[in-house]
Order: structure tokens, then C-alpha cells, then sequence
């Protein structure tokens, strides 16, 4: 078991490295498309892509854990007492893991379902909701929380929340670039006569306006494309949880059988927000489980998931 846990990591990790370097040239890319687009300087583009993703990175680093729990309805644990055995199987697997002691959030919602946050170990918290305490068995709701503190472990919630302000900075770029455009095209119209040289010199120059095309373009479907690379990394850290939990907790058939009970529950979890849908185990809106899981999905098929698992066994 393992050798094939050990193989799952490693294959997982590459493959999100993979996506990760993928998605950093789209956003390289559409900096550059942005600024020849609006001054003719790739590099000027490049560079404001950097400052804009930086800050928004930060500001959404700055919003923490207890936004995100406040926007699932969250309320802490703040002791053993109030939960002794949720308490003590979180304190356990941190250790497990190495990890400090995140705290710890109930949700009252009667679907079964949990999630981490935090951008790092030190300010990390684990949600679950009280249908996944009262219709999973001890093992099983052991698997669903060692997912969660490899989710931590593996500072999935930075990736995600780089990966989201990224796709943000994409959106913004392409959106102000394609006013611009109609703004710059919009005065060229009024003032024709003034500028009826600079137009012929420009018309001219093939490479150029090639060049210009070929960055419209990108900002173009850069919005749609950066959202699939951002779902695809999403779904891939799914499959590492995993099986980093499973290693974890040394209980794969748990955590299987954990998803598969989570996965038939009819009902959505009505406390969850919806932008937090992805951190999630398993689909909180049940979308995924109605229909064919597609590029757009937030998770990966339950079904494969389990199939993963049981191969550990």
C-alpha cells in the first residue's frame, strides 16, 4: 500500500506542478498581450500583471480564515469539552501530520460535508458540518479529516487563493484592455483628420497589426482558459488529499467509503457559500452530482475518487 500511495503523491504533485507552470505562462502571457494592446510594450504589461496580482493576492490573504468561516456559517470549537471526540481526532492527525492545531468549526447543516482553510499551517481551521458527525461512523469522519489536514498540509488553500486572485487579475486585464481598445477606436473616429498619417503608417505594417491581433486574441479566451486551468489544479489537489489522507490516516477504505456516503446525500449544504464551493470535500451545491462531471466542475468524479482509494487497499 505504500509504494502505491507514494506513487499517487508523486504523480499528483507533478501534474499540479505542471498545471501551475502552465497557468504562470498564461498570466506572463496576457500581461504581455495586455501591453502591447495598450502601449506597444510587452514588458510594461508584463510588469503591471505582476504589481496587480501581488496585491490582490494580498488582499485576498488578508481576508483570513474567519471570513471564510463566517461565510460558511461556522461557528469554533474553542475546546475539547464541547466536542471530545472531534476535538481529539483533529489534535491527532496534526500530529500525525507535524502540523500546529488548527481550530476547529462546526457547521449545523445535515448534509455531510467539511472543509479547510487557512493560507498556512499556523493559521489554518477545519470545518465539518453536523451531518457528517452524525451519518459517518468514527473511521470514516477519521479519512474525512485526514483529507482536510492534507489539504493544509500540502498549502492547497494558498494555491487556491493565488490561483483564484490570478484568474481575477486575467479577467480585469482582458476586461480593461477590450475598453480601451473600443475607447482608443471610439477617438481615432472623432479626430480622423488628425490622425490620418499616424493610421496610414500603421496599416502598413503587417507584423504589426499581427501582432496585435494575436494579443487581442489572447486576452480574449485568456479569461476562459485561466478558469479551466484554475478547476483542473482544483481537481487535481483533490486527488492528492486523497491520497495524503489516506497515508495519513493509514485508512483508504475509509475515506472511499466516506465519500461515497457523502456523495448520496440528496441535499445541498444550505450554510455553504458558494465561491467556497472548491474547498469543499465533495460538491456542497450537489450540481456535480446531478450532472456529468465536465472541465467546469470543481471536483473530480466521486466514483474515480473511490476507485483511486481502493487500489491502496
Amino acid at each position: 500500500m505504500a509504494m502505491l500511495l507514494h506513487a499517487q503523491i508523486a504523480s499528483n504533485k507533478r501534474r499540479t506542478w505542471l498545471l501551475v507552470i502552465v497557468f504562470l505562462l498564461l498570466f506572463i502571457a496576457v500581461g504581455a498581450a495586455f501591453g502591447i494592446v495598450v502601449a506597444d510594450d510587452g514588458i510594461v504589461g508584463i510588469v503591471m500583471a505582476a504589481i496587480i496580482g501581488v496585491i490582490y493576492v494580498l488582499f485576498m490573504t488578508a481576508a483570513g480564515t474567519r471570513v471564510v468561516m463566517a461565510m460558511n456559517h461556522a461557528r469554533e470549537i474553542k475546546s475539547e469539552d464541547e466536542n471530545p471526540f472531534l476535538w481529539n481526532t483533529v489534535e491527532a492527525l496534526a500530529i500525525a501530520a507535524r502540523l500546529p492545531m488548527p481550530r476547529v468549526y462546526i457547521i449545523d447543516d445535515p448534509s455531510p460535508n467539511a472543509f479547510a482553510a487557512g493560507m498556512s499551517p499556523k493559521n489554518a481551521a477545519v470545518a465539518v458540518t453536523t451531518g457528517l458527525l452524525d451519518r459517518l461512523n468514527r473511521q470514516e469522519i477519521e479519512g474525512v479529516i485526514a483529507h482536510e489536514i492534507a489539504h493544509i498540509q500540502n498549502y492547497d488553500v494558498r494555491l487556491a487563493t493565488t490561483a483564484v486572485a490570478l484568474v481575477s487579475v486575467i479577467g480585469i486585464l482582458s476586461d480593461l484592455a477590450g475598453r480601451m481598445l473600443w475607447y482608443s477606436s471610439w477617438s481615432r473616429g472623432m479626430s480622423s483628420s488628425n490622425r490620418r498619417d499616424r493610421r496610414d503608417d500603421s496599416r502598413n505594417n503587417q507584423s504589426q497589426a499581427i501582432i496585435q491581433l494575436v494579443a487581442f486574441l489572447i486576452l480574449l479566451l485568456a479569461p476562459l482558459v485561466a478558469v479551466l486551468l484554475q478547476l483542473a489544479i482544483s481537481r487535481n489537489r483533490e486527488y492528492l488529499a486523497d491520497a495524503s489522507g489516506a497515508e495519513l490516516c493509514r485508512n483508504p477504505e475509509a475515506l472511499a467509503s466516506a465519500l461515497r456516503k457523502i456523495s448520496q446525500a440528496p441535499e445541498p449544504v444550505q450554510a455553504a457559500s458558494r465561491t467556497c464551493a472548491a474547498l469543499y470535500i465533495s460538491d456542497p451545491t450537489k450540481k456535480q452530482a446531478r450532472a456529468k462531471v465536465n472541465w467546469f466542475s470543481t471536483h473530480p468524479p466521486t466514483e474515480e475518487r473511490i476507485r483511486r482509494l481502493e487500489q491502496m487497499m
